[in-house]
């Protein structure tokens, strides 16, 4: 893990900036499911006054944010290259809904300007003609971890390359706004070492299995299920409210 005394250390990026919808709330539940199974974890907030933003976390977090916040937090991020490298090469990065954009090629907003993003995927993003909100369920394309629940609140579609897959089929809701492969609505993305949403919850306290997914990549270790029965009761409801 990132640092000698075997912590891991989670980074979540430009609170201050893309905090729009407590997405930061996703370190917690790492940080937290970490140190049930006795790993220690340690969160940073890597704001926009940092002018050497940490290159060795293990985790990165993206959250959402509106327009001009993720295009100033797309200029940030690309002053300080190292950092992008790090989250596609030797970290794991989730990237929720605005962090989701910036990690493609371009972004574009209602006027029509195009701005560029970190091209750390092959992904574009447009204005939707209409915004999508309400609560969303996904199937996960990751082994064993079953199906996805959140919100959105955003207006873009992202339309991903040849060479990429959603992170899950959309079973209620709008998502990237664009079919996969198959021909099925897809939300989200997952590649090698990012993982990509639009779920808002956090996601992570949603959906505790893709937390552990997360864990595991980063940890390099196998994780023994944790007994919670009240996040399997807070499963169900969401599962059951979005049913309706």
């Amino acid at each position: 893990m990132g640092s000698s005394d075997s912590t891991l250390v989670i980074g979540v990026l430009l609170p201050d900036a893309l905090g729009t919808y407590s997405d930061s709330g996703n370190a917690v539940v790492l940080a937290q499911r970490a140190r049930w199974r006795g790993i220690p974890a340690r969160v940073l907030d890597i704001t926009a006054t940092a002018t050497a933003p940490p290159t060795g976390c293990d985790v990165y977090l993206l959250g959402g944010g509106e327009d001009s916040a993720q295009t100033a937090a797309t200029r940030w991020l690309a002053r300080y290259p190292a950092l992008p490298e790090a989250m596609a090469t030797t970290a794991v990065t989730l990237a929720v809904c605005a962090g989701l954009q910036i990690m493609g090629r371009s972004m574009s907003d209602r006027s029509g300007h195009t701005y560029p993003g970190l091209g750390l995927l092959d992904l574009t993003t447009v204005p939707g003609r209409r915004r999508a909100v309400g609560e969303v369920v996904t199937t996960c394309a990751i082994p064993g971890v079953g199906q996805l629940t959140g919100f959105e609140n955003h207006q873009g579609v992202s339309t991903l390359g040849d060479g990429l897959q959603p992170l899950g089929q959309v079973v209620r809701g709008v998502g990237n706004g664009t079919l996969d492969r198959s021909g099925h609505p897809g939300d989200g993305v997952v590649a090698d070492r990012i993982i990509g949403t639009y779920l808002h919850g956090p996601v992570l306290a949603r959906n505790p299995a893709l937390a552990d997914h997360i864990l595991q990549m980063a940890t390099g270790r196998t994780l023994e299920p944790l007994e919670l029965p009240d996040q399997h009761a807070l499963r169900r409801t969401y599962l059951t409210r979005s049913a309706r």
